[in-house]
Formats: C-alpha cells, sequence, structure tokens
C-alpha cells in the first residue's frame, strides 16, 4: 500500500469535485440544504440515503446536468456544466434512468459511442468486461434487464474513464452477474480511477468503497468510513436459539432495548451484552449457539436517518 501525502500537500491538492455549500430548489421543493463535500482522485466513495435524500440530485449537479441553486460545484477546478470541463475530466457514467436505442444491435452501439471520444477502450474489451460477447449481434430490445445494465455499464466505460458514477448499478443483475461487476468495480478502482456509486443494497458498499457519506432530507449526516459508521449505531445484537414462550420473559429484563425473532432465533438489541449474558444468566435462560456482533452498516444508516427525521 501507498503511503498517502503529507497532510499539507493534501490540504491544498486540488479535488477532483468540491461541493461548497450547494442548495438546489425544484420549484419550492429544497432537494439539497447546504452540502458542502470534497473526493480526491482515486477514492471509492458510496453516496447513501433513503428515497428523496438528493443523492441523484447531487450526482446531476456533479456531473453538470443541472446547476446549483446557490453554492458552487467544481469539477477538476472548472464549471461542469461546460462540455470541455466534462471532456477534460473524463467522465463516465451509468445512471438509473438512462435508456438504450432499439433497432441496434449490441456491437453497433458500443461502436457508435466509442467513437465520441478521444480516448476510448477496444469494443472486444467492454463486451468481455459486461459478460455481453455472446449477445454482440444481438438487438439491444431482445436483452434481459440484467443484460440491459451490463450494456449500461459497457456504455459508461467506453470513454476509459477516470471517473466514474454508477448509480444503482446491480439492479436487475442476478447474483452471478453481480459478483462479477462488484469485482470489475474494485479492479477499476485499484487502477486508480475515482469511483462514485449509489445503491441500496448496503452489503455492496462494504465491499467496494472507502468513505461512504449519507444523506437525509437534503443534507449529509455522515462521511466516514463504513466501520466509523457502524460504531455510529449505539448497542451490540446477542442473539441465540430459545422457545418464543421465553420471549415475555426475555422483555422483562432491563438490559433488553429490542426483542426480534429470526425464526427458532432470538435477537436481543441492547447497550452492554455482558452485562445481559449475566442476566439471562441469572434468569436461569439457556443461551445455545450465542452470537454477539455489533450493529450492521444497514443497521447504523436506519440509525442515523431516523435520528435525523426525529430532529
Amino acid at each position: 500500500m501507498e503511503v498517502s501525502a503529507e497532510p499539507a500537500v493534501t490540504q491544498f491538492r486540488q479535488p477532483v469535485i468540491l461541493l461548497d455549500q450547494v442548495t438546489k430548489y425544484y420549484g419550492n421543493v429544497q432537494a439539497l440544504r447546504g452540502v458542502s463535500l470534497r473526493i480526491e482522485a482515486g477514492e471509492s466513495v458510496a453516496l447513501l440515503g433513503p428515497n428523496g435524500a438528493g443523492k441523484t440530485t447531487a450526482i446531476s449537479l456533479m456531473l453538470g446536468l443541472l446547476r446549483p441553486s446557490t453554492g458552487h460545484v467544481l469539477l477538476n477546478g472548472g464549471d461542469p456544466t461546460i462540455p470541455a470541463v466534462r471532456r477534460a475530466a473524463r467522465l463516465g457514467a451509468m445512471l438509473q434512468n438512462a435508456r438504450v436505442i432499439d433497432l441496434v444491435r449490441v456491437r453497433e452501439l458500443l461502436d457508435v459511442f466509442r467513437s465520441y471520444y478521444d480516448h476510448s477502450l477496444p469494443t472486444d474489451e467492454l463486451l468481455e468486461i459486461a459478460q455481453l460477447h455472446d449477445k454482440q449481434h444481438s438487438y439491444t430490445q431482445h436483452l434481459s434487464g440484467g443484460e440491459l445494465q451490463r450494456l449500461l455499464f459497457a456504455l459508461a466505460l467506453a470513454g476509459d474513464p477516470r471517473i466514474l458514477f454508477l448509480d444503482e448499478p446491480t439492479a436487475g443483475m442476478d447474483v452471478a452477474s453481480r459478483r462479477r461487476f462488484l469485482q470489475c468495480i474494485r479492479e477499476l478502482h485499484r487502477d486508480g480511477r475515482t469511483i462514485i456509486l449509489t445503491t441500496h443494497n448496503l452489503a455492496e458498499v462494504e465491499g467496494l468503497s472507502q468513505r461512504v457519506i449519507v444523506l437525509n432530507e437534503g443534507r449529509i449526516v455522515a462521511d466516514d468510513s463504513s466501520e466509523a459508521i457502524r460504531a455510529t449505531a449505539s448497542g451490540q445484537f446477542v442473539s441465540f436459539l430459545a422457545e418464543e414462550q421465553t420471549d415475555q420473559l426475555l422483555a422483562a429484563i432491563p438490559g433488553v432495548l429490542r426483542i426480534e425473532r429470526q425464526g427458532p432465533r432470538v435477537v436481543l438489541l441492547t447497550r452492554d451484552s455482558d452485562a445481559l449474558l449475566k442476566d439471562l444468566q441469572r434468569q436461569g435462560i439457556a443461551t445455545p449457539h450465542l452470537e454477539i456482533r455489533g450493529a450492521s452498516l444497514e443497521e447504523a444508516f436506519l440509525a442515523l436517518t431516523r435520528k435525523e427525521e426525529q430532529t
């Protein structure tokens, strides 16, 4: 692993993406509320948030598809709404609302997209990355949902981008395709590309992104590693096999904050697992197949967004 730059150098290095006190209105609806963030070259960043949190708006601003209502957005130090700035940055984007042309073959479409760029990947390499060699002569309207997603990914890579935006990229993919796709993203990041990812599948984030930014109601509520964000969710989960008739007895124990059932397994949320285990022992409650774990990223995410909604 390479040693990171000295703090003094990092402080003055130009980020590839900068949002400074950005707000965005759609009529009377405020989608972003004073959002500030910077993304450095080579970072892998996951942008998370519930529906309506502002993720798509933030990405559209970074891509220069929208202008902020107030504040500033910079791409490599320039205005991303200027085509020359976007070309110089070498962007690639796979967006949720993207569509492909019907009545055109897969290879033909990739050839056309490659022709738009000064730097491009060979068509055969794009077909290999997207696992679409056997579909290269098929018309796009005959592709399955997962195959269309893989084609959109290949189109996003056509210009050999240095900054890659992926908005819910694995939607519609089967398990095997998703696994290959995620491995490809890791390889692209190891190659030094900047990756900005949005997803509802939080399990994907932990294996892909160094940094997680959580948006809720147009504000950033967390910006850290997935490990650090998991640590913000107070409490531990203690689970073991237990009959359902013990649930009432478990609920009476002071250290139990919440009880969940997962078939024959009971899951208890507590702030002090050691004290809870002592209480269970005093009550004569057996704990076969005992497991103790911290909060998952999904549980921390839910805790963060709930906390914001309650303030």
